[in-house]
């Protein structure tokens, strides 16, 4: 076993002292809901980027490649100055939701190169320009485009011509639980000599004035070039800098009177030291040097294609020789680890470059950590809320919200704040570098500190009480059985926990999202909003109701993943088989529904098209098809799970004998969807939306190339739409669904909700887990054209091998050496300081495969590292003969 893995071992707590250090800064605190104080509930408003240097945050701390400890009490992170900057780089830079011609966008370059799961290691690049960084052309350029035009990038400002920039290098290794090296190394790229200004920080969050709050934390200069800091529940760091850097102290307070034109509380403020290095302010920090933010000011003159280094060290206690010779030996020995740690995760063959890919998808995932704080009891009576009294302001029905963990964002600059669904991806991937952690991320949203006494789980930070796919009960159930593979055993206290919580999550959407009973759901958003014809989250034009395919599907599979979870601990505890039988019936009810007995006009399923529809339900109760080819229509697939046989061969165990007797009971349900008491290969049993004549129909249009099947993967709208744009009449309006292959070219959703069909990673994911469940019934006799109209005839597992080559084929090189990922951007795919580096963006344009959206959403996106693991370790023979997993 490899050391990091050895790490891994002692450090299963999510305090435990390995983890207690990382990278769980955001990269915007800025324009969040928890930091918005005004009266308007515009948060971006509220505090914008202007203002984050100089206001004191209230939940949480941003920085530039930075580390906190695990309750971040106590920051370090990187400033920067070129000499030409109106302020110093202390964050991220990006445009608002009102900014952007497509939503919130971060105009940065900055790049996750390394991480091990404890942080025993880790690797940050940030490109800072060396001419005057371009906020306000940024903003003028892209507030005058509208939503036709492309972006505004930083690259077309032309502050990168000549390579004239910096490569700014973080490197963290730990040489101690709690005695962290970093080393800054600028690198500068441009053809001549330049100066730049660096200046590691360190700094208390403030917590010393809000209620509850801690005592007033300090920060003195000691001898030489230390700073000792001392809390009164972290206990006391000393931070070793280079000698001869002057240390430059202030105070992590508000400057009211920059902001809001009334007196300082503090003399000195936040925004000191930037003042005083920008501005030459010498009154701006604080002569005593002693405060609750501190930096060491180097001033590097870094040759052309040159570099220089600054060395500094974090320690609990006191460190003799802190940056001694031992100081390198350290970071060449959590390198090697590191190296080992991924050598063993990377399947025997790849290549150099999937190799590389694969680490940087795990790597991004684990900078990706967050610590996010956010008491919504304590925010809205800040704003004057109590629970008695109704009110439209935001959260306000979740008072009981109480979150202070350190958590997998989406984006930590662009969606800084967890989502539902994503975080249930997010430990999918976790769990093949980090199972541990993978399992508390699974639970969390699940803990009363989270969970809604409706049995809720919040969906985001903007709506918790919105609703996002119920995907929670796949991933527990997907992580149990990558334990049980991988430790010979496994948790099944974590199943019991997770399935109590989930029976209060399934009861809600019971209650709430089927409000007529009929075993079909509606759910609005569901993260599909911008392939409809209409806004699913607000009321109809026409009145009524939407009868949705997805929503209905979600559903569907959430039952069959809940019959897993119940068949699991059946195993164990007979009481859990009534339960199983429960949630087998909620199956076949909504299966029923989708497709009911006979030639029905308003159900979901249209037997011409060989497709499931959203049906628009009219005030009268009168229904019609919405004929979106979409993947509205292609998560019944998605519904797909197979079961081992539930009693030896000619026996009937008790289980399976009351599943027996409800389906006899019910014989009405058994219609349209696969034979449930059909034996597939090894005598397993499927549970399918889809008979065998539907899924030949579905999977034909899913595989065909004018349709679905992109060289990516597959996409969210049928290409058919292009030439064949879908029209609605009603209110005397025409509503239209063309497609197009990026973002959308409707405003009809607002902020960045506006694509129409790219390819997503975590919908293919899903799609070849049912491939894959498939296969294992279906086995090695059931194949299909891929691509439709080839006449190449696959198996269901040669179909899910295809699109996860199809998925990870955008990242790598292709013979001409590009990567699909950067599109026509000649510097990525030719320069040697931009081409090797690989950002997981969330979602890729359906023809192309370049990267759109969210640069960083390396949380679901880094599931393309599953796909490389599962199909570079496992054949079809291995999978059809389930000696893996019960289940893929």
């Amino acid at each position: 076993m490899n050391a990091e893995s050895q790490r891994l071992d002692q450090s299963a707590a999510p305090d435990a002292p390995w983890r207690r250090w990382g990278p769980y800064l955001s990269e915007r605190q800025w324009g969040t809901v928890r930091e918005d104080y005004g009266g308007s509930g515009e948060a971006w408003d509220y505090l914008p980027h202007d203002h984050a240097r100089s206001r004191a945050y209230r939940w949480g701390e941003d920085g530039l490649g930075g580390i906190s400890d695990d309750r971040q009490r106590l920051c370090l992170s990187v400033a920067l100055w070129n000499g030409r900057d109106p302020i110093l780089k202390e964050r991220p830079f990006g445009l608002t939701n009102g900014e952007g011609n497509h939503g919130e966008d971060v105009k940065e370059y900055y790049y996750y190169l390394d991480n091990t799961p404890t942080h025993s290691y880790m690797r940050f690049l940030y490109k800072y320009p060396q001419a005057e960084f371009p906020y306000g052309d940024l903003v003028a350029v892209n507030g005058g485009r509208d939503r036709q035009a492309f972006e505004y990038e930083l690259l077309d400002t032309g502050v990168f011509d000549d390579n004239r920039y910096f490569d700014v290098f973080v490197e963290y290794a730990k040489a101690a639980p709690e005695d962290v090296l970093v080393e800054i190394t600028v690198a500068n790229r441009g053809p001549e000599q330049a100066d730049v200004h660096v200046l590691p920080t360190v700094w208390f969050r403030k917590t010393w004035s809000w209620p509850g709050g801690t005592a007033k934390p300090a920060m003195r200069a000691t001898a030489g070039s230390v700073v000792r800091a001392e809390h009164e529940e972290l206990g006391t760091y000393h931070v070793y800098f280079q000698e001869g850097a002057p240390l430059l102290f202030t105070e992590n307070e508000t400057n009211n009177e920059r902001v809001f034109g009334s007196p300082n509380t503090a003399q000195y403020v936040k925004d000191g030291i930037g003042r005083h290095v920008v501005d030459g302010e010498q009154g701006a920090v604080n002569p005593d040097r002693t405060g609750t933010k501190a930096a060491a000011h180097h001033v590097l003159t870094v040759p052309a294609g040159g570099t220089a280094t600054v060395r500094l060290r974090m320690a609990a206690g006191e460190v003799g020789d802190p940056l001694g010779a031992a100081f390198g030996e350290i970071f060449d020995l959590r390198r090697a680890e590191a190296d080992a740690f991924y050598a063993e995760l990377t399947p025997a063959g790849s290549s150099e470059d999937e190799a590389a890919v694969l680490r940087q998808a795990l790597s991004g995932l684990l900078w990706s950590k967050q610590f996010y704080c956010y008491d919504v009891d304590g925010w809205l009576r800040a704003h004057g809320q109590d629970p008695w009294t109704p009110s439209d302001r935001r959260n306000h029905g979740w008072f009981g919200m109480d979150a202070h963990d350190i958590i997998v964002m989406p984006d930590k600059w662009e969606y800084p704040w967890f989502a539902a669904w994503d975080l249930a991806f997010h430990a999918v991937a976790l769990a093949v570098v980090d199972l541990d952690l993978a399992k508390h991320q699974v639970e969390l949203l699940l803990d009363d500190r989270y969970l809604h006494l409706s049995g809720q789980i919040p969906a985001y930070e903007w709506n918790f009480g919105d609703v996002n796919p119920p995907v929670h009960a796949w991933a527990a159930r997907f992580i149990y059985l990558l334990e049980t593979q991988l430790r010979g055993r496994g948790d099944l206290d974590f199943l019991q926990r997770v399935f109590q919580k989930l029976l209060l999550n399934f009861a809600w959407w019971l209650n709430r999202k089927d409000p007529e009973g009929r075993n079909v759901y509606e759910g609005g958003f569901l993260g599909l909003d911008n392939i409809g014809v209409f806004d699913r989250s607000a009321p109809l034009p026409t009145g009524g109701s939407l009868d949705q395919a997805d929503g209905t599907a979600w559903m569907a599979f959430y039952a069959q993943n809940m019959l897993q979870l119940a068949v699991e601990l059946a195993e164990h505890e007979p009481a859990y088989e009534d339960l199983a039988v429960k949630f087998a019936g909620h199956f076949l009810w909504i299966a029923a529904a989708t497709d009911r007995v006979g030639d029905v006009k308003d159900e979901m399923w249209d037997e011409a098209d060989g497709f499931f529809y959203d049906v628009l339900r009219l005030p009268d109760g009168s229904g019609t098809r919405l004929r979106v080819r979409s993947l509205v229509g292609l998560l019944p697939l998605c519904a797909s799970t197979v079961f081992p046989p539930l009693a030896a061969e000619g026996e009937e165990g008790p289980l399976a004998a009351k599943i027996r007797r409800f389906a006899e009971r019910h014989p009405w349900l058994r219609g349209g969807m696969s034979a449930a008491d059909r034996q597939g290969v090894g005598g397993r049993r499927l549970l399918s939306l889809l008979d065998e004549g539907k899924l030949r129909r579905v999977l034909a249009r899913m595989l065909d190339e004018e349709e679905f099947l992109s060289p990516y993967g597959i996409r969210s709208l049928s290409r058919h739409h292009l030439d064949h744009p879908y029209e609605f009449r009603a209110g005397g309006e025409t509503y239209q669904v063309r497609y197009v292959p990026a973002e959308s070219d409707s405003g009809m959703f607002g902020g960045n909700s506006n694509w129409r069909g790219p390819v997503w990673v975590p919908m293919n994911a899903l799609i070849i887990r049912a491939l894959l469940n498939l296969y294992v019934f279906y086995g090695d006799d059931f194949t299909v054209e891929c691509p439709t109209g080839s006449g190449n005839r696959m198996t269901l597992f040669g179909v899910g091998k295809e699109l996860a080559a199809r998925l990870t084929r955008i990242f790598l090189r292709d013979r001409d050496g590009h990567r699909p990922l950067y599109g026509g951007l000649r510097i990525y795919q030719e320069d040697p300081h931009w081409r090797d580096l690989i950002q997981f963006h969330e979602y890729f344009h359906g023809d192309n495969g370049a990267g759109l959206g969210a640069a960083h959403q390396t949380g679901w996106t880094a599931d393309v590292a599953v796909f490389m693991i599962l199909f570079g370790n496992l054949s079809a023979a291995d999978l059809l003969a389930g000696h893996r997993t019960k289940e893929p």
